[in-house]
């Protein structure tokens, strides 16, 4: 579960409502006071929402991008339906299609970020329609399912929310009840945030991605296939549970992709050290526009 390293907006950014053909997707905004790079969609994991990119916006708009971390459906403050086939890895790539067409992909091609599940998500949209993306970061997420001792992990928590129903908060009290007893403890407005953002989470949303998560096939080749000219980036903490590092290392070699990785953090680079993960963004999508700006004909 990624933990925002603040939660109070930074300036030049804002909560809003963003309207596309698919819905109203809840959004943090930040845009450049003047001109602009590019736009850029920041798409959260498993158990995840907009807020775990709140680090990443200052420094991503200071730099001269316009920045958006949306809550996918089902996601805190996004509403989605109560059955699981409403959130089918298709339906949750569809969405972000929509998402990034209403910020003008068509025009000027969109920066995609997926962190953890996520990624697999990004992946799909990207197979889907690449001519909408500028480039492909794939944060902490890797080339099929989840390591095995997630997916018992993973298995435990579906489980869970089958047997409890709408109890939202008896699955709490029970993860709660499992966590390390040396484990650092959270402020009381994090604990307090976290807490909210998962009884506003769709437990069908929860059932349907966890179960995505156990069962993604690999999926590297038909990317590099649907979009081999698209700059793509693999970035990663030192260590990650939920795909081994070497696992992505792979993967960024058969993708033909730049490697990065955030010394000193794990699986969520974007909460755990945001100035670093966002240089090494920025580096990434500079380069990115360059070589798109470079490919257009005299």
């Amino acid at each position: 579960m990624s933990k925002p390293p603040r939660l109070t907006l930074p300036e030049h950014a804002v909560a809003r409502l963003l309207e596309t053909s698919r819905g109203r997707f809840a959004v943090h905004e930040a845009v450049p006071p003047s001109g602009g790079k590019g736009v850029a969609l920041l798409v959260p994991g498993f158990t995840g929402s907009k807020e775990d990119f709140i680090g990443l916006l200052e420094p991503l708009v200071a730099a001269g991008y316009h920045v958006v971390a949306v809550d996918g459906r089902g996601q805190h403050e996004t509403p989605g339906p109560d059955d699981e086939a409403g959130y089918a890895q298709e339906e949750l790539a569809r969405d972000l299609l929509a998402q990034a067409e209403a910020l003008g992909a068509a025009e000027q091609p969109v920066h995609l970020l997926g962190h953890s599940f996520g990624g697999l998500v990004s992946r799909a949209a990207v197979i889907r329609a690449p001519g909408l993306f500028r480039s492909l970061t794939l944060m902490s997420s890797g080339p099929a399912a989840i390591a095995e001792d997630q997916q018992e992990r993973t298995k435990l928590l579906v489980a869970g929310l089958e047997l409890m129903g709408d109890d939202m908060e008896a699955v709490w009290q029970a993860m709660r009840a499992h966590d390390p007893e040396d484990a650092l403890q959270d402020s009381p407005e994090l604990a307090d945030f976290l807490h909210r953002r998962w009884l506003a989470t769709s437990r069908w949303q929860l059932m349907a991605t966890g179960r995505q998560l156990i069962a993604e096939s690999d999926r590297v080749a038909e990317l590099a296939e649907a979009a081999p000219a698209l700059p793509k980036l693999v970035l990663s903490g030192e260590v990650d549970y939920a795909w081994p590092v070497p696992r992505m290392d792979d993967m960024a070699q058969r993708l033909g992709a730049r490697r990065a990785v955030v010394p000193g953090t794990e699986h969520s680079p974007n909460a755990e050290d945001p100035a670093t993960t966002a240089r090494e963004l920025v580096a990434f999508w500079d380069t990115a526009a360059s070589a798109a700006a470079a490919s257009v004909p005299a």
